[in-house]
């Protein structure tokens, strides 16, 4: 094995291990949430355990019988609350907790996910800047009508249609339903000042779903660039611009919203069938986009770890049977009717449901490699 070679074995574990550093940071903080909540509102903790499977440490408190461990698999954790699964006479069990108690419980999860989300996009963009769409070339008009509609060059993106551009998502929902011809306001930062212009576009934007990025570059005439095999790509890049202080906070948190809403889209359109489930990723696939992404830089690190905890909380708010959501809906019958659902029977829905996340989650990496 040559130098070179080494050096590639090298750099593809390192990437993994960022990867894993990221979904096991973006776990235990979510189990945190839940543990610190619990802590405050004075439920029982057996146990708090970052990974899953054999334990390689354990160190139990005497003065309150709480176990703390670390686990052989690191793509997991848990907090474990006494009487979670079933009914005790210990008045600090989580199921002789009132409803409304659990449910801060359940969701404080969630919302430690969100917030380290924010607070990474935070320091990225004051660190780096906000990473905004670069026009690289621009495509020939299709006629002399459109001379002084288009983009130019080194353009950078602010705002499509009134919509504010984070992701290409936000494009797609700015033009949908537009076609050639139509008209559409643009504000861009070209040669350092912002300015609004009105662009003409070249091509309609019929999108069936959310991976047709292709349409939204057509229509606003961005060129393409050709490599040395006959391949080509949209002449379109990104470019780091800092904004001030109060702006930049601002566009951290409506960055973190533009995220969470990409999720419901996606959920949306493989509801739908607009989006087949190839287009989704399980644990594998996950590990190897996020070591791909985390690995380039300092600021796609941030980046990618932000998205992955926004992604963490809103999936686990979803009423999935097995997630805190599911838990959190339980809580809330029991509260309305002030009489909860048979504990066994909610053991038995949230065991199918996290068997079936598990099954699903397989199926969906599996389709990857066929």
């Amino acid at each position: 094995m040559n130098l070179l070679s080494v050096s590639s074995v090298l750099n593809t574990i390192l990437a993994v291990v960022l990867a894993i550093v990221i979904l096991l940071a973006m776990i235990t903080i979510h189990e945190f949430g839940h543990y610190t909540a619990g802590k405050i509102l004075k439920f029982k903790i057996n146990e708090f355990a970052i990974g899953f499977g054999p334990k390689l440490f354990r160190r139990t408190s005497k003065r309150n019988g709480e176990a703390f461990s670390v686990r052989l698999l690191p793509l997991g954790g848990f907090c474990a609350f006494e009487g979670e699964d079933a009914d005790t006479l210990n008045p600090a069990s989580f199921n002789n907790k009132a409803p409304w108690k659990r449910i801060i419980v359940l969701l404080s999860g969630p919302l430690m996910n969100y917030i380290l989300a924010v607070l990474l996009i935070i320091i990225s963009f004051f660190s780096f800047g906000q990473m905004l769409f670069k026009v690289g070339a621009v495509a020939p008009v299709a006629d002399e009508s459109y001379i002084g509609y288009t983009l130019q060059e080194n353009d950078l993106i602010l705002n499509v249609d009134g919509e504010g551009i984070y992701l290409v998502t936000d494009m797609m929902g700015a033009l949908k339903g537009k076609h050639a011809g139509d008209e559409v306001k643009v504000k861009l930062i070209r040669g350092g000042k912002k300015i609004t212009t009105v662009i003409k576009l070249q091509a309609d934007c019929d999108f069936k779903n959310s991976e047709e990025v292709g349409k939204i570059w057509r229509a606003l005439g961005v060129g393409t660039y050709e490599d040395a095999d006959g391949i080509s790509y949209w002449a379109v890049g990104t470019q780091n611009y800092r904004f001030g202080f109060f702006e930049t906070i601002g566009r951290a948190f409506m960055y973190s919203f533009r995220i969470a809403g990409t999720i419901f889209t996606v959920l949306g359109e493989l509801l739908t069938g607009h989006l087949g489930l190839s287009a989704m990723g399980g644990p594998v696939t996950t590990i190897k986009l996020t070591s791909q992404i985390a690995s380039q830089s300092v600021q796609n690190f941030f980046e990618i770890a932000a998205y992955i905890g926004v992604n963490l909380a809103v999936f686990n708010l979803l009423p999935i049977p097995a997630l805190d959501g599911s838990k959190v809906v339980f809580c809330l019958i029991e509260w309305i009717f002030r009489k909860p659902v048979p504990r066994k029977i909610e053991a038995v829905i949230h065991g199918v449901g996290f068997f079936l996340i598990l099954a699903f989650a397989v199926v969906i990496d599996i389709l990857q490699f066929v």
